[in-house]
């Protein structure tokens, strides 16, 4: 069969002889069916089986159901790479290795002798397809839409596969690696689905005014560049001057964009003591609606990362009767939808969200008060 210039064949293989040779190294990759199988090219994205799917891939060999086909690239040297079906063969390969039990508590290697062999002589269906890089990868969007979507900076990675995107991945993209050991606390999502690598490089991104990563990735890769020590050396800078201006974490800092503060704050000088003091008043506040804004809002001065609790209608319509419908400030009478409630004293300088603190202003007022 063939799709495009893509040759394509239905083989069926023996599990055993996928998993012969099998290993997973983080320096010498992925590999099973005798060393020439690349479970793990650069386009693929890293194992997310939990204990549960990997499970139930080993319950469908082990009751003799099918399991879905998969999708293997020849190469010409003779060899091959996973294009789809990653997931499955290294659940295989794990169990066959001994890796877990299932919930028998049974391993690979205390199943019968007659149990061991059909295991391994269960046969997978596997396409073979032949083609050049672009139809490779072109099928590979094609296959993928029926499965776990692939994340976009894990495209990003089919695309500039380089010596410098290995290195990359072994810092921000593995399980324990050592974004995750030492920054893991500040950082949302999830290293193996190239959620770190993405946020590290959205951020050198916008240290470096490029309006893509997609830029940044092309030039490590055009310029052959074998290290990702800019990038990592960038990231650990950032959460050095984090931790030194707020030495005391709390689990508000999660998920913030740290590299866009340093990248706009980072040469200004901040007073750590200061700051803790400020935190601590600003969580107590209950005018404050968003704590996790507390930290750009100490960085950047601006009240709206702070969500300040508003005025209830109630409050604004007492202040409204109480001004007979007057504005506080140029003294023009408006209908109560055509104003705006603010507090007397600044919500900055003490002032707190109550009735007593209302007044209403005209939009015009409000507005020329707010950019003051």
């Amino acid at each position: 069969m063939k799709l495009g210039g893509m040759k394509i064949k239905l083989e069926h293989i023996p599990i055993g002889e996928v998993v012969e040779g099998y290993f997973d190294d983080a320096e010498k990759g992925c590999r099973g069916y005798g060393g020439k199988l690349n479970i793990r090219p650069a386009f693929q994205r890293e194992f997310v089986y939990n204990d549960k799917q990997r499970k139930k891939v080993i319950e469908t060999v082990k009751k003799n159901f099918p399991l879905n086909v998969m999708y293997w690239v020849k190469n010409s040297d003779g060899s091959f790479e996973m294009l789809d079906g990653q997931q499955r063969t290294i659940s295989i390969c794990q169990y066959c290795n001994g890796d877990f039990a299932l919930d028998d508590r049974r391993t690979f290697d205390i199943l019968t002798e007659t149990e061991r062999k059909n295991f391994l002589d269960y046969k997978l269906m596997i396409y073979i397809c032949e083609g050049d890089d672009a139809e490779k990868l072109d099928w590979f969007e094609t296959i993928n839409i029926a499965g776990e979507k692939l994340t976009g900076q894990e495209m990003r990675n089919a695309i500039f596969a380089s010596e410098w995107l290995n290195e990359a991945k072994k810092y921000f993209s593995k399980a324990n690696c050592f974004a995750q050991t030492e920054y893991g606390k500040y950082l949302s999502g999830s290293a193996i689905r190239q959620e770190y690598l993405e946020t590290a490089l959205k951020w050198i991104c916008d240290a470096k005014n490029l309006s893509d990563i997609r830029e940044y990735m092309a030039e490590q890769k055009s310029k052959k560049i074998s290290n990702c020590d800019e990038l990592r050396k960038y990231f650990e800078e950032i959460f050095e001057w984090a931790e030194k201006i707020f030495p005391k974490y709390r689990s508000e800092m999660k998920g913030l964009q740290w590299g866009i503060f340093y990248n706009k704050f980072g040469e200004k000088n901040f007073d750590a003591k200061i700051f803790e003091k400020k935190i601590i008043e600003l969580m107590e506040d209950d005018d404050v609606t968003n704590n996790r804004g507390i930290y750009e809002y100490l960085l950047s001065g601006e009240e709206k990362n702070l969500n300040i609790r508003k005025f209830t209608p109630k409050m604004k319509r007492a202040a409204y009767e109480r001004q007979k419908g007057i504005c506080a400030k140029c003294g023009k009478k408006f209908k109560i939808e055509e104003m705006h409630a603010d507090h007397i004293v600044a919500w900055s300088k003490g002032g707190k969200t109550v009735a007593e603190n209302c007044q209403m202003l005209c939009a015009k007022c409000n507005r020329e008060k707010s950019n003051k």
